[in-house]
Parts: structure tokens; C-alpha cells; sequence
């Protein structure tokens, strides 16, 4: 699966720290800016991962699941 992200990333002296516009509460922090842009894909990852397992809890073994793509 394919997602694009928006990444804010400020130099502040020897760290950079980014941020998700579309992803709350994702943050990444890094001395490079690969680093910081490794660190924030993956808090993107873990909220995502935890927002669908949240969002399932209580979903009938019944319903349908299916994914939808948008381009």
C-alpha cells in the first residue's frame, strides 16, 4: 500500500524536528534530516497501525472489510 504524507521539518542548531500535518501526535526527530524523515515515517506508521486495530474493535467477525485506494 501506498500513502504520501505531508512532512513539516525545522532545523532547530544540530536536531531536526518534523511533524505530520494529516497525522496528529506523529513526531520524529533526527541530527540529519534522513534520520528525522526515517524517525517520523515510522511514528506514522505506529499511529496508523494503532488507529485501525482501535477503529476495529467491535466491528462484526461478519462485516465487510475491504480496501479502498484513492490516486
Amino acid at each position: 500500500m501506498h500513502n504520501e504524507y505531508t512532512a513539516v521539518i525545522e532545523n532547530d542548531g544540530q536536531w531536526y524536528i518534523g511533524y505530520c500535518l494529516e497525522v496528529p501526535g506523529a513526531n520524529g526527530q533526527g541530527r540529519s534530516l534522513e534520520e528525522c524523515k526515517k524517525n517520523l515515517a515510522d511514528a506514522i506508521a505506529l499511529i496508523i497501525e494503532d488507529r485501525r486495530a482501535d477503529a476495529l474493535r467491535g466491528v462484526p467477525d461478519d462485516a465487510i472489510k475491504e480496501v479502498i485506494t484513492i490516486s
